[in-house]
């Protein structure tokens, strides 16, 4: 660090020495250190095949005008906003490493990467940019661990390294960024612990396909959330305590995890669109506290009991596949089938034991309704997904021993 730090104070001072010398109006317009560290982000950066991004990147010319770069309009000018990369939809990125050099640009407040092939780890002197609030370096080969000095970045609002490489924790230091309102990690490797996030600004949180593990206490998310995604990790225990406190919630994705434990009544009230939180070991009873008007209720291989809710039959996708409940399917279902007002039904692999419908009915065309290995014969046919397999109703002695064992 010392032999990088010396170098750049060799260039520098060599730089200023050069446009005192040759009067070169362009190069003097932009701050030395800023253009030195442009230039050297642009020697460790090219373009993939198809992409012209470094192209226009002449450093006899005034640096401000680059793709990418904006300046503010102070003397000298500093650059405030790099975006390294054609940010058009489809359009190829970069590749090579991100260089050190980043952390000198002291005036960023916004730094974005377009998706490509850029590879190696996460600078460390990303800390030198404390005015930056959006950090966006995601959909690319990223690897190694997320610095924890990034925590001292306190004005940061964004931080999206998503679609990496990553390895290791969440920082805690990350977790305790004051202004941070969009938090995405998604599709890493990162394991361990959800930290504690006590930024109350903070309304989206995106860690899905992960390998994080271990319990989430109920304050270490605030209540300020809107967007939940904490699918296919390895997170476990009980969450009702947590989900209660997130009444502002529009989108949930707890699925392919190991949460256990009852999901509370209070979350099917929500301002949700869709409820995914299958895959889980959640138990017991369900008791929302009114008509659910969720469109989509995922609640599919659980371990939940007792008799179907009959606030449920206005929820236009329904899976309640691959669990333990019993009784009768509630009349209201029948009728909003039938009315295509129910889209999709599946109550396969469970213990229920009838459903008011006549045999004769024709299941409409827009709607998909499966009832396999139950209790009973189904008495409609409808055609159900292949993983529910061949048999139409479970064998007579699980249904028993099921009685005997609730009885």
């Amino acid at each position: 660090m010392a032999s990088s730090t010396t170098t750049l104070s060799s260039s520098l001072i060599f730089l200023v020495l050069l446009l005192a010398r040759a009067g070169s109006p362009a190069a003097a317009m932009l701050d030395p250190v800023d253009f030195l560290s442009l230039q050297a982000i642009g020697k460790s950066l090219r373009d993939t095949p198809g992409s012209n991004f470094f192209a226009s990147w002449d450093f006899t010319a005034d640096p401000c005008g680059f793709p990418g770069v904006l300046c503010d309009s102070s003397s000298p000018n500093r650059v405030v906003s790099l975006s390294l990369g054609d940010p058009r939809a489809s359009a190829p990125g970069l590749t090579g490493r991100l260089h050190p050099a980043l952390g000198n640009l002291s005036s960023l407040t916004e730094l974005t990467l377009v998706p490509g092939r850029v590879f190696g780890r996460i600078p460390q002197s990303l800390y030198g940019l404390r005015k930056l609030r959006f950090l966006g370096l995601g959909r690319n080969f990223l690897s190694g661990g997320i610095p924890p000095d990034l925590g001292l970045l306190r004005n940061l609002q964004t931080l999206d390294l998503s679609y990496n490489r990553l390895t290791g924790s969440v920082p805690r230091a990350v977790g305790s960024l004051p202004s941070l309102s969009n938090l995405v990690l998604c599709h890493n490797q990162l394991s361990g612990l959800v930290p504690p996030f006590l930024s109350w600004t903070l309304t989206r949180i995106d860690l899905k396909h992960n390998q994080l593990s271990g319990p989430i206490p109920p304050t270490y998310l605030p209540p300020s959330l809107q967007y939940l995604s904490l699918s296919w990790n390895r997170l476990s225990g009980p969450v009702d305590r947590l989900l209660n406190r997130l009444g502002r919630l529009n989108y949930l994705d707890l699925s392919m995890n190991r949460f256990t434990g009852p999901i509370p009544g209070r979350v099917f009230s929500y301002p949700i669109t869709s409820l995914q939180l299958q895959r889980n070991a959640f138990l017991g009873l369900l008791r929302p506290a009114g008509r659910v008007a969720i469109p989509t209720v995922d609640l599919s291989y659980n371990r939940l009991s007792g008799e179907i809710p009959p606030e449920f039959a206005t929820v236009q996708s329904l899976y309640l596949n691959s669990n333990r409940f019993t009784g009768q399917v509630p009349g209201n279902f029948v009728d909003r089938l039938l009315g295509s007002s129910i889209r999709v039904l599946y109550l396969q692999h469970n213990f229920l034991t009838g459903i008011e419908i006549n045999p004769a009915e024709e299941i409409p065309v827009t709607a998909s309704l499966c009832l396999q290995y139950n209790c009973m014969v189904p008495p409609v046919q409808s055609p159900c997904p292949l993983k529910a397999g061949t048999q139409k109703a479970r064998p007579t002695w699980q249904c028993h021993e099921w009685r005997r064992r609730k009885g």
